[in-house]
């Protein structure tokens, strides 16, 4: 049987990518849409050229905590059980902090850290009982070295890189692993908006000279579902060019 992966932004640009990797190896993908877009996930479920057996569509507001403990019991009844899950959903509302209105610190903090229990928390205990499940969030290197503007985002990344270590505790004696991929800037269509001179003044931060590229996102990705990575827990790898160094 194809192990199932449970994915929150799925249709985004990182997001994308983790989904078409895993599914180009023999995964199959619950991929959540946000609740009321069901048009545009059935447009990238199609312009992605997926079917039934590889991807399923699944509405869900991963901000809504009564929502995820109503729905996601009842999607892992229906299924049977979840072997992965990649919290990767995420918003930015940058700006600097003396002018942030409690709005952007709120949203930002539900949307990249309150997701985490939201959505983890309803299929952690079935996981474990399962074994040798994963548990695989997407933070940022601001949430490792902090950004200008992004104390918001900086505070709900780093906030996921102490939940993962917990849970790596406790889903240990299960073989269930729980681990990190920090990405620094990544060509995704939000990214790609910026004028040439922003992105040209980011590379130039960057020892390797060039953004990443969404798939190598998703190759981290797909080595720490496998089998080859069941040694690992709580651990964070961070695919940047060496931005963190510099």
């Amino acid at each position: 049987m194809k192990k199932l992966v449970f994915i929150t932004g799925a249709k985004g640009g990182i997001g994308s990518a983790i989904t078409e990797k895993l599914v180009s190896q023999n995964y199959r993908v619950i991929a959540t849409y946000l609740t009321g877009n069901m048009q545009c996930a059935e447009h990238w479920f199609q312009e992605k050229g997926f079917n039934a057996s590889q991807v399923r569509l699944f509405e869900l507001d991963v901000t809504n905590t009564q929502e995820c403990t109503i729905r996601l019991p009842a999607l892992l009844e229906e299924e049977g059980t979840i072997d992965v899950v990649v919290n990767n959903a995420g918003i930015i509302r940058d700006g600097q902090f003396k002018k942030m209105v409690a709005d952007n610190w709120y949203a930002v903090i539900d949307t990249n850290l309150n997701s985490l229990f939201n959505v983890t928390q309803p299929l952690f205990a079935a996981m474990c009982e399962k074994g040798n499940c994963r548990v695989i969030n997407i933070s940022s290197v601001s949430g490792l070295k902090g950004q200008f503007g992004q104390t918001n985002y900086a505070a709900a990344k780093a906030g996921m890189i102490g939940f993962t270590k917990a849970l790596a505790f406790e889903g240990a004696k299960f073989g269930v692993t729980a681990n990190v991929v920090a990405p620094g800037y990544t060509a995704t269509p939000m990214i790609e908006t910026m004028s040439d001179a922003v992105l040209d003044s980011i590379k130039n931060e960057i020892p390797l000279r060039r953004l990443a590229r969404p798939e190598e996102i998703a190759e981290a990705v797909a080595y720490l579902a496998s089998d080859a990575a069941a040694y690992i827990t709580g651990e964070t790898l961070s695919i940047n060019g060496g931005l963190y160094m510099h």
